[in-house]
């Protein structure tokens, strides 16, 4: 019974540690959407080599699917329509899809039971500076709530969301460490900009082990 039980933990841990193997082979396709800046994606193409060791692959430029568009607070595009779209049309050569768009997106902010977080007016229609599903294929980051008056410290919000969301698809949760860039950015541009460039030695176990 007890021999049995720990070649089930064994099973379970196995099992769980598949989404992290053999991510050198993998390709992330990225894509710009329409007036999305060609320095801007060249940087996080460096970036995303360069932290996980991944292909990549730059995508042709797509306009924004319109069907993505609400006007509920203000003209926005919803991020979940964006990352279900990026599915349907993601290939057979592509394992993750990254949208990059100058756009405000927004998504519906839920507790822990499923349910709209209070208040409503808030929640229901919540602007996000990225977003992707743990794990997943598909993601996208907005610039638009990322501004700042100095274009390095700008830049340097970009590639740490980007790294961040596509760290999801990856598999990675948020990490409790506020230096890495996994942390939960709790509401907080502070917090992205207190996080370094880097995943920490827990997270980078995580996807190499």
């Amino acid at each position: 019974m007890r021999a049995n039980y720990f070649l089930s933990c064994i099973f379970i841990i196995l099992f769980s540690c598949t989404n992290f193997h053999s991510i050198e082979n993998r390709t992330v396709g990225i894509q710009p959407y329409e007036n999305f800046s060609e320095k801007m994606t060249d940087s996080i193409v460096q970036v995303i080599r360069s932290v996980y060791n991944l292909k990549v692959a730059v995508l042709p430029i797509q306009k924004l699917p319109q069907k993505a568009f609400i006007n509920q607070k203000s003209p926005r595009y919803r991020a979940d329509s964006l990352i279900q779209f990026q599915k349907i049309k993601q290939s057979d050569t592509i394992d993750y899809i990254l949208g990059l768009t100058h756009k405000d997106i927004s998504t519906t902010k839920r507790d822990g039971n499923g349910n709209i977080k209070k208040p409503l007016y808030k929640y229901e229609d919540w602007g996000v500076m990225g977003l992707a599903y743990c794990p997943g294929t598909s993601g996208i980051v907005s610039t638009f709530r990322l501004k700042h008056k100095n274009p390095k410290v700008h830049m340097l919000r970009i590639k740490k969301i980007a790294i961040h969301e596509l760290g999801h698809n990856l598999g990675l949760p948020h990490c409790p460490n506020k230096k890495c860039v996994m942390t939960d950015a709790v509401e907080s541009i502070a917090t992205i900009d207190n996080a370094e460039l880097a995943l920490c030695a827990d997270c980078k176990r995580k996807i190499t082990n």
